[in-house]
């Protein structure tokens, strides 16, 4: 049960707070979920967090495969369950392979990964377990994305963090049925 009222449903948003909900849906493709029933009670705080996710997600430099790897790669940093859940689900619709999604699920050794996959995952790894990134884990991505697609992704995996922290402090959870964290 959500530490606040998540109100997903714009049937539960006080008369008040209708025209966030509808501005936050319309830069969601018309979904007010995951995060944002919750953050809908500082209302301009979910429209700018919505406006940074509608370019990160949809708009940014990165393939559909480089985002969901990344995102599941917070994901399992921040043990977010309905991130994890909703985010392998759109993983394997990008083409992600299962191999992938099992190593960033059980926290592997990325020596079995392509480098392509590996960098990507080593980026998000480093940058959230230690606030910083290697040398060699920045210039791996950077040859990987250019320089356009490592800011996009660092902006990716801090946008995350913000959707991590809000599903784990307000204890909001993945729906019956949604892929569980390993």
């Amino acid at each position: 049960m959500p530490r606040l009222p998540n109100m997903t449903d714009r049937d539960e948003v006080p008369g008040e707070l209708t025209g966030a909900y509808d501005r936050v849906a319309a830069l969601r493709n018309g979904a007010v979920s995951g995060p944002y029933g919750v953050l809908l009670h500082s209302p301009e705080l979910a429209e700018q967090a919505a406006a940074v996710g509608q370019y990160v997600r949809w708009n940014s430099d990165l393939t559909p495969a480089q985002r969901e790897t990344a995102i599941m790669t917070v994901a399992r940093q921040f043990d977010a369950r309905l991130m994890w859940g909703a985010h392998v689900r759109l993983a394997r619709e990008a083409g992600v392979r299962e191999e992938l999604i099992k190593a960033i699920g059980q926290r592997a050794n990325l020596g079995e990964l392509a480098e392509n996959e590996a960098a990507i995952i080593r980026y998000v790894r480093e940058l959230l377990h230690t606030n910083r990134v290697t040398n060699r884990a920045f210039e791996e991505l950077r040859t990987l994305l250019g320089n356009r697609g490592i800011v996009d992704l660092t902006g990716l995996i801090g946008y995350y963090a913000l959707v991590g922290f809000t599903l784990n402090a307000f204890e909001i959870e993945p729906a019956d049925g949604a892929e569980s964290l390993p």
